[in-house]
């Protein structure tokens, strides 16, 4: 057991509500404060001075100058695993080519398909270690791990056995999601149905058996996968016995909807989503997923986070970090430039990266700094925990804690 601080700070995030509005008001800020740690887990929370007379023979963690102290950060939306390069789609996109243009051209999705399945498995697990590793420093400690670049059973499997080595070589958690319904992929011949029946039938028993990954996502859009044919998909990997989470509503509204009613655990992206549908999801238990990454990438409105929090729903920030729309990865960049448009309180984007995120993946042991949960936690050196978003990402965090133990 041992006892780290003090803390200016810390913004512990206890005993807030899972969905809905919050106010700066109901932070619980504790001043000189220090956490006591043992066996991976938080043990007790208060002010350092009381807790080292508390265990007068307690090994104490002492810090060096002002730092605030917050819960880990958890990004429950990434395509981190991926071959290649799209910067020309970027510029493309910024020099006024549509989707189809950029596709036709060799870009978009296919084109990293292309590459992931060509990249050798040393240089994905490579490349992933590398983004993974930026991402912890950021003071990210759960990662969702998408994949959905390889589109068929080999390339697919590569995939997924490449997030599970690459967690024997992180301590930060990876969350592998199965994105097998990315799109159709352009070499298989048949139908939309006929290929997410062949997800069905020849990819999800497999990840099942290896123990790959216990979540299935699907884009549901005109460009991907249509609203009937994906709840029939998403309602069959449900008996399969896999979670469910769904790219929904990014460019036309409706299929959040779908993902409430198969009881998913998110819906994600959600730009186009309308008023009728923002009441449906305040009023479920799927997390309404912003991704911020995404419309600065491509330009496009935000997520509607204010309405949906003042509906009552339960919102989630997360990265999309991949190589075409929402190539940045800077999570706390772009949930303080989400705040800026969507006037979001700090207690309402810190919630979003923590507790609130972690739900979404089914989480429940982190995101808060509390008595029992998980000892995942990030310190900045700052006297004040609100300049983490004032400088949008450029105030670096000083020491990230894995099970109560710094990263090195």
């Amino acid at each position: 057991m041992k006892l780290i601080g003090p803390f200016k700070q810390v913004v512990t995030l206890a005993n807030l509500p899972l969905r809905g509005k919050l106010s700066d008001e109901q932070l619980e800020i504790i001043t000189d404060g220090g956490i006591v740690v043992d066996n991976n887990t938080i043990q007790k929370v208060g002010n350092f001075e009381a807790l080292k007379n508390e265990n007068p023979t307690i090994e104490i963690e002492q810090l060096d100058g002002e730092q605030i102290v917050l819960p880990a950060f958890v990004d429950s939306h990434t395509h981190i695993c991926f071959g290649g390069n799209r910067a020309n789609d970027f510029a493309m996109r910024n020099a006024g080519k549509t989707y189809l243009e950029i596709a036709e051209s060799g870009g978009g999705i296919w084109s990293s398909v292309q590459h992931t399945r060509n990249a050798s498995e040393d240089e994905l697990l490579r490349t992933l270690l590398e983004r993974i590793h930026f991402l912890v420093e950021l003071g990210i400690t759960t990662i969702e791990v998408k994949s959905g670049y390889g589109l068929d059973v080999q390339n697919e499997l590569k995939m997924l056995r490449i997030i599970k080595k690459a967690q024997q070589e992180t301590r930060a958690t990876l969350v592998p999601t199965c994105l097998s319904a990315h799109l159709k992929p352009r070499d298989f011949e048949g139908s939309n149905p006929e290929y997410l029946d062949y997800i069905l039938t020849q990819i999800l028993p497999k990840v099942k058996e290896e123990n790959l990954a216990s979540r299935v996502d699907i884009f549901i859009e005109k460009s991907a996968f249509q609203p009937e044919e994906s709840k029939a998909f998403l309602l069959k990997a449900k008996d399969l016995g896999f979670e469910i989470t769904v790219h929904a509503d990014q460019f036309t509204p409706g299929s959040s909807r779908i993902a409430i009613e198969v009881g998913a655990k998110s819906a994600d992206h959600l730009e186009a989503t309308i008023d009728e549908d923002i009441q449906f999801l305040a009023e479920s238990n799927t997390v309404a997923t912003a991704l911020p990454g995404a419309s600065l990438g491509l330009g496009e409105k935000f997520t509607p986070a204010r309405k949906l929090l003042d509906a009552g729903a339960i919102v989630a920030i997360a990265s999309d970090w991949n190589p075409g729309s929402a190539p940045m990865g800077n999570l706390i960049t772009q949930a303080s430039i989400l705040a800026t448009f969507q006037k979001l309180t700090t207690a309402e984007v810190l919630a979003g990266m923590t507790f609130r995120a972690a739900f979404a993946l089914n989480l429940e042991d982190r995101g808060i700094l509390e008595a029992g949960k998980k000892a995942d936690f990030v310190t900045f050196k700052t006297n004040n925990f609100q300049n983490v978003l004032y400088n949008q990402g450029s105030v670096k965090a000083e020491h990230i804690y894995i099970d109560g133990n710094i990263v090195d």
